[in-house]
């Protein structure tokens, strides 16, 4: 006789059949790439020395500034634009090309920049004397170019096991380049850069592996089909990279050679501050579901409800990551990064208050873009970038002012990100699908 299934076993089925498709297959592509990103900054914390280690972070703050900011609107844009077109039995291919092209140029735009500013500025004074971290850099814009154009392209058909693997495949490369790295006795910043920047090629391989039809003929695709305020978007993004990792890029440039110690422990606290911004992409992955079949069914008010939960969900999270920073954070630091551990539990309850601001204001931000609101998003982190300007000179410790500018930057563009929400709410025409849609989808870049 087979024993009749227990309430909990009724829920979590329940819960699995209202799962959209691909909602595991990212989800644990994110977690792998996840852990294997701290894996990786330990690994870094204990095989280089401070100068090399800063030098690395450098290069890694750059990376997911410049590649999320440029080319994860056109992933998403083209995911959108894609889905719309396989919806109406339409072919993309005109449409990936003509991303590509936006793309590539956004790349070299940025490589020109990048090397004409480099024996100004760059390379000395950012990259701590490590000119190979330059060509890095260079690197990292065609992987990351080709990473994000594929992985729109395989949301936008449907594809989320590949693209979940895409995530898991350049995490473990990653790990695996380490390991190959510290087996020939490697262990150089450049080394390590490149272990950084050349794997999402590779995962870019793997997830295309078997897969047929991605690109097919169809319509010509003028460039407005991506989004009529794609350079909005391209501005909103970019921003919001630079607001996460504004105290690093501010320390990094003030805090002089002198500091370099505490310079390396200031960045293995900022991702120690950024473990909220993980525990808030699981809870995307348990509540929007819900959010979406309230939108589905019509239920408004339920969906109103929902988001206003989602909300105090993210604030809580904010709040546990200031507890825990401000108690247990300096134990769990020191363990994961012994050689260059130097924050104390109020820099870790500062940094995770700023992380938890951030997420907030991301929240908000993709309720905006919904509702059409590019403009506004685009103001709001502009404001918030202004805020953090305004206060990083105020004081004489170069890493509290910058851990003071983080929280006041994060929770002042949150403030105005709500208060334009609100305002956007009463006049918009967009529905809530759309709400639930962008805020599922967005991803976040460690």
């Amino acid at each position: 006789m087979t024993p009749s299934p227990t309430r909990a076993q009724k829920l979590l089925g329940a819960a699995k059949a209202n799962v959209p498709e691909g909602t595991y297959a990212v989800g644990a592509g994110l977690m792998v790439a996840a852990a294997t990103a701290y894996g990786f900054q330990i690994i870094a914390d204990r095989q280089l020395d401070e100068n090399g280690y800063n030098a690395l972070n450098s290069l890694w703050v750059l990376v997911f500034v410049v590649a999320p900011g440029f080319f994860q609107p056109i992933e998403q844009e083209v995911a959108r634009a894609l889905a719309h077109r396989r919806a109406q039995g339409l072919g993309g291919g005109p449409l990936v090309h003509k991303a590509g092209r936006l793309g590539a140029l956004l790349a070299v735009a940025v490589a020109i920049t990048a090397i004409v500013a480099a024996p100004l500025w760059m390379i000395e004074n950012y990259f701590h004397d490590e000119p190979i971290m330059l060509t890095c850099l260079l690197v990292a814009l065609v992987t990351y170019f080709f990473a994000h154009l594929a992985r729109g392209t395989l949301s936008g058909n449907g594809r989320f096991g590949a693209y979940g693997m895409m995530h898991a495949a350049e995490g473990t490369f990653r790990m695996l380049f380490v390991a190959a790295v510290l087996a020939l006795g490697f262990s150089t910043p450049g080394w390590f850069g490149f272990a950084l920047v050349v794997p999402p090629a590779l995962a870019v391989v793997v997830s295309l592996r078997g897969q047929h039809d991605l690109i097919v003929p169809g319509p010509d695709a003028p460039y407005s089909e991506l989004s009529s305020a794609l350079g909005l978007l391209l501005v909103g993004t970019a921003l919001a990279q630079v607001m996460s990792y504004a105290p690093v890029i501010a320390a990094n440039v003030l805090a002089g050679d002198e500091n370099d110690a505490l310079l390396a422990g200031f960045i293995t606290g900022m991702f120690i501050a950024r473990i909220p911004i993980l525990l808030f992409q699981a809870v995307q992955a348990s509540l929007l579901p819900k959010l979406a079949g309230y939108a589905g069914e019509g239920r408004h008010d339920d969906f109103r409800s929902g988001l206003r939960k989602l909300l105090v969900v993210v604030v809580g999270i904010g709040i546990v990551g200031v507890v825990a920073g401000a108690t247990i954070g300096p134990s769990v630091g020191e363990v994961l990064f012994s050689e260059k551990w130097t924050l104390g539990n109020r820099d870790l309850a500062l940094l995770a208050a700023g992380a938890g601001g951030f997420i907030l204001a991301l929240t908000l931000a993709q309720g905006l873009i919904a509702l059409r609101g590019y403009v506004h998003v685009a103001a709001a982190w502009v404001f918030g970038i202004v805020v953090f300007v305004s206060v990083m000179p105020l004081g004489n410790d170069v890493f509290l002012r910058a851990e003071a500018a983080f929280v006041a930057s994060s929770l002042a563009t949150a403030l105005l990100m709500g208060i334009l929400l609100i305002a956007r709410l009463r006049v918009a025409t967009a529905t809530i699908a759309d709400l639930v849609g962008v805020i599922e989808h967005e991803q976040l870049e460690l």
